[in-house]
């Protein structure tokens, strides 16, 4: 019988050499995209309330800014240029910025949610229960009595029935599971965009039709002050807890069994999880509409760029969608000015070569390096 013959003994007196140490891993750096992306934000809204149908200057952007934030004087020729900036640019280019965000950071919340690198924000049904709800004031005039908050509180609510019903649907003894989650929350996503597309298809009125395809497509037309505080409290909030949560997001990531043993209860994050992305979900389709592929999208660019870490992921990934939203929105107002085109749309455009080309990139594998 062959014997493996053992390491010959060190020399006396010499210490027999030990094996190399493998190569520390590489740490990537957050602090430089990060402060690049916030000066490419702050650049990006100050393009935003520049650009469109009614040019600006930048510097006259910039010196009407600068009155209406220092209380400054302003020439009785600027007032109309003054209210374009106060009134509608700035608060749809910050509401752009927000929802933005918020489509980005629930995207890798419900990726890692349910383990999928192809779900975003919308694979739970919560957009399309939404749509319903939107609908339903557009071609029915329901809720007529709230006044603007009608569209608004009547997408949040329908938002809000359909992740119960989801949420009903999909527990089980065991709690949610991923699988049981997504199949679940594509079923009803179907059932409820054929429900909109019964209202749309019996509409009495074209232009209302045309408003509710507007919205259904993805639209910030709409964007006041009034609706920015809900919706950016909202994504502050649900994205503040889910950097808390980063460590228990990458156990999750690895499996529930993973992370039974780092001592994170699966099931009960998956819950809370699901309460978060569905709110933060649920209040920015109010306000902007369904605006598709950017929950999908940011969080794989995100990825490639500082790695598969939550915590990274999280810091740089609100940033990237904010600016991304701004100039989408920018591009929605200047093609056809002074026509818009549905924000959905360019998401669409710019997101399917994007993401067919990240499948195509050679050694991603849609979760990291």
């Amino acid at each position: 019988m062959t014997t493996l013959a053992a390491d010959p003994p060190a020399p006396s007196g010499q210490e027999r050499p030990r094996p190399a140490a493998p190569p520390p891993l590489r740490r990537v750096r957050v602090l430089p995209p990060a402060l690049g992306l916030l000066a490419a934000l702050l650049v990006s809204l100050a393009c935003g309330v520049g650009l469109g149908a009614a040019e600006l200057p930048l510097s006259h952007t910039l010196h009407l800014l600068q009155a209406g934030l220092t209380g400054g004087r302003i020439e009785a020729d600027e007032l109309a240029a003054y209210t374009i900036v106060w009134e509608i640019r700035l608060p749809r280019a910050v509401l752009a910025a927000t929802v933005g965000a918020g489509l980005a950071v629930t995207g890798v919340a419900v990726q890692a949610m349910v383990r999928n690198a192809l779900a975003d924000p919308f694979v739970l049904g919560i957009s399309s229960g939404a749509s319903v709800g939107a609908n339903a004031v557009l071609l029915l005039g329901a809720f007529a009595s709230l006044g603007v908050w009608a569209l608004s509180a009547s997408a949040f609510l329908s938002a809000l029935a359909a992740m119960t019903l989801v949420y009903a649907v999909a527990r089980t003894a065991h709690g949610l599971t991923p699988l049981r989650l997504v199949l679940t929350g594509t079923a009803l996503s179907y059932g409820f965009s054929a429900v909109t597309a019964l209202m749309v298809f019996g509409a009495e009125r074209g232009e209302a039709a045309r408003a509710a395809m507007m919205w259904l497509l993805g639209s910030l037309g709409g964007a006041t002050w009034s609706s920015v505080p809900i919706a950016a409290a909202c994504v502050l909030a649900g994205t503040a807890y889910l950097l808390c949560s980063s460590g228990r997001l990458d156990a999750l990531a690895m499996g529930d069994e993973t992370a039974a043993a780092l001592g994170v209860d699966a099931g009960r994050l998956r819950r809370q999880l699901f309460l978060v992305t569905a709110a933060v979900t649920g209040t920015v389709v109010a306000v902007s509409g369904a605006i598709g592929f950017v929950g999908l999208m940011v969080p794989h660019l995100v990825r490639m760029l500082v790695g598969a870490g939550h915590r990274r992921v999280l810091t740089i990934a609100p940033l990237a969608g904010a600016v991304l939203l701004v100039w989408v929105d920018i591009l929605s107002r200047l093609l056809l000015a002074p026509a818009e085109l549905p924000v959905g749309v360019i998401t669409a455009v710019l997101g399917v070569p994007c993401f067919l080309l990240l499948m195509r990139r050679r050694g991603y594998s849609f979760g990291g390096r």
